[in-house]
């Protein structure tokens, strides 16, 4: 069974992975970028290219997600982890994934006066490319070299969009916020979310305060400098892997975002920025 890693890109998906693969896939907690590969992303085009489903083909992918789970699901009967960007949506008449196949989702969602700057850079994209692409409710990820296209929508649909599995108690919200400041209590509650919908493990508090230590974003920042991370993506100017882990605590939409970019995210994402206390009555 699967449980899904879910975000909006650019919000904190890869922090999370990395916290959970330095404790679930290594024997001490700390986090190694081998370890972080083994939560793999959906729709992966090797998956389906395994079943001889045509990947240039946007409905055929689509069509075939269901089928595509069943068979990462039956080949290993443990849970997983999968990391995907998608909404939980249905394309071209089908499902992007179903209760057979799904145990649950931790859906870690960020202030997207943030995002947008992250997702510029990451993008190669000005700030207000970047608002446009946030706002953008018909955006798709485009099909690459080794992922499939994906359905994204904009920030608050795919923020909606997983809510669904919240009535059948397998929807776990998580802060991003909450993820850097409050990391330890966050990761417990992560945890407890993991054991309620039938994930089977030991509980090491020494193992997960080496795991929390392990991913401070400084420590991965300087393994950035000393070996390759390829999920960092490639600068089309200079033709080199950009930095991944680039302002962190320093990604202050405050200090770095336009006034004209933040009216218009605040005003089209009102209502879930206060559902989510990033803006107030």
């Amino acid at each position: 069974m699967i449980v899904w890693i879910a975000s909006y890109p650019k919000s904190g998906n890869t922090l999370l992975r990395s916290i959970l693969s330095s404790y679930f896939y290594s024997r001490e907690g700390t986090f190694k970028f081998n370890n972080l590969y083994k939560i793999t992303q959906f729709p992966s085009a090797q998956d389906f290219l395994k079943l001889g489903v045509n990947i240039d083909n946007e409905e055929e992918v689509y069509k075939n997600f269901i089928k595509v789970q069943n068979t990462i699901n039956d080949i290993d009967k443990n849970v997983k982890f999968l990391k995907t960007h998608s909404s939980l949506c249905k394309m071209y008449g089908s499902n992007f994934t179903d209760l057979q196949n799904t145990l649950g989702v931790i859906y870690i969602v960020r202030d997207p006066r943030n995002v947008v700057t992250s997702l510029a850079h990451h993008d190669d994209l000005n700030i207000d490319q970047a608002t446009d692409a946030l706002c953008d409710e018909k955006r798709l990820i485009l099909k690459t070299n080794t992922n499939c296209s994906t359905f994204l929508g904009s920030w608050s649909f795919n923020f909606n969009s997983w809510k669904a599995l919240d009535s059948k108690k397998k929807y776990l919200l998580v802060k991003y916020e909450d993820l850097v400041n409050k990391k330890k209590s966050t990761v417990i509650k992560i945890f407890k979310f993991l054991e309620n919908i039938g994930m089977k493990f030991d509980f090491d508090i020494i193992k997960l305060n080496k795991a929390i230590k392990s991913t401070d974003f400084e420590k991965m920042k300087s393994l950035e400098k000393k070996e390759t991370f390829y999920e960092a993506v490639t600068d089309l100017k200079t033709g080199k892997r950009k930095v991944f882990f680039n302002l962190g605590p320093n990604n202050d939409w405050r200090r770095i975002l336009d006034d004209k970019n933040r009216e218009k995210i605040e005003k089209h994402f009102e209502k879930e920025m206060i559902e989510l206390g990033y803006l107030r009555l």
